[in-house]
């Protein structure tokens, strides 16, 4: 008798399928302002979305589409091994929104409502990562983030990677295909000397600054479960679900409000202020509330001020760069409507090289330092 034949696990996978299948269908109806999924029966090899062109070929003859690629990284690796399954829920589901923050925020920036997501999540043990807590909280939560922004799950791919990921463990990413809404065009990367700078909070680390969180973590007596200023474990407060910028930006935009630029902090921290290619000084005069988690970070660590904003977030989420105070303050109160702090941080000015001073916290970030520009 011969040897059996190592294969896939496609009852594991073919499970797996069939609640993404339907966590999809609970989508569709998301982005009907820009078209419709002819097709609702879905599962096949591929899913059509018709766009409706009228109102873009009524404002605009051209349409302004993108399609980005992004993973999530090693934040769905952020937690203790002893999870209960009510935790392991709710750890999913804030993964979800981190996945759709890495996929959607990037677009958000050049004033594009993303229409489409597909996801990407291979495995070596779909029977495993595909539990029963993994399905209900990842797909509960990618269905509520892709209604917040207002676009539809439309397909993916499971593959099991026998010899290329750990088992047990599941790598995340996907692609996104927006549309720059008809009447308008996308947010130019045109920062000036006099611009107001617009500080938007995060609600964490977001998706950036795992590894360090990983590897502190490890160092620390009870290590994930180690607790933060306020009482909430330390996983908790890694994992809270990252902020969707999509609807904050469209409504920004939908008053009337140009922003000469827009950046999401993600990876390079508030480096990322600088990315644009001019010599600009970048004067940072106010700073929002610092969350428990960062300051939990800088003292367990010992790490300088300086080099968490150099890997984090530290609070601000997005920033907004606009071209007059009137139009600032403006930004500030749309956001307030989307229950999202905001401040006025400072300014821009005239400069021989790219720098960032960030007054309150007496630190001077230079050029050198991030050579990513455009």
């Amino acid at each position: 008798m011969g040897r059996k034949l190592d294969q896939v696990d496609y009852n594991s996978l073919d499970d797996a399928k069939i609640a993404f299948i339907e966590a999809s269908r609970r989508t569709l109806g998301f982005a009907k302002n820009y078209g419709f999924v002819p097709d609702k029966r879905l599962g096949s090899s591929a899913n059509i979305f018709t766009l409706n062109l009228k109102p873009f070929i009524k404002f605009n003859p051209s349409l302004y589409t993108t399609l980005i690629t992004e993973g999530l990284g090693t934040a769905d690796d952020a937690r203790p091994d002893d999870l209960t399954s009510a935790e392991e829920e709710k750890f999913w589901y804030n993964i979800a929104f981190k996945t759709l923050g890495a996929l959607t925020n990037d677009v958000a920036s050049a004033g594009v409502q993303p229409i489409l997501i597909s996801l990407y999540l291979p495995s070596s043990s779909p029977e495993i990562v595909f539990n029963k807590s993994f399905r209900k909280g990842f797909l509960s939560g990618i269905v509520d983030g892709c209604r917040k922004i207002g676009c539809v799950y439309i397909s993916g791919e499971t593959p099991q990677l026998k010899s290329k990921i750990f088992k047990g463990k599941l790598d995340i990413a996907g692609a996104v295909f927006g549309v720059v809404p008809s009447g308008r065009k996308p947010t130019a990367g045109s920062v000036k000397a006099g611009d107001k700078i617009v500080f938007v909070e995060s609600s964490g680390p977001h998706e950036n600054g795992f590894t360090p969180i990983r590897e502190l973590a490890g160092r620390i007596k009870k290590g994930f479960r180690t607790k933060l200023p306020g009482g909430r474990d330390f996983w908790e407060g890694a994992n809270e679900p990252s902020v969707l910028y999509s609807p904050l930006v469209q409504s920004i935009l939908s008053v009337g409000i140009t922003p000469t630029n827009i950046e999401p902090i993600t990876g390079h921290g508030w480096l990322k202020l600088m990315r644009s290619n001019k010599p600009i000084r970048y004067v940072i005069e106010k700073i929002l509330p610092i969350p428990n988690i960062f300051k939990f970070i800088e003292k367990e660590n010992g790490s300088t001020t300086e080099e968490m904003i150099k890997i984090f977030n530290y609070g601000v989420g997005l920033v907004v760069f606009i071209k007059d105070d009137k139009d600032a303050v403006k930004v500030v109160e749309v956001a307030k409507g989307h229950k999202l702090k905001s401040i006025v941080a400072g300014y821009t000015e005239r400069s021989t090289k790219r720098e960032v001073y960030v007054k309150p916290l007496g630190i001077l970030l230079t050029g050198k330092e991030f050579v990513l520009r455009k």
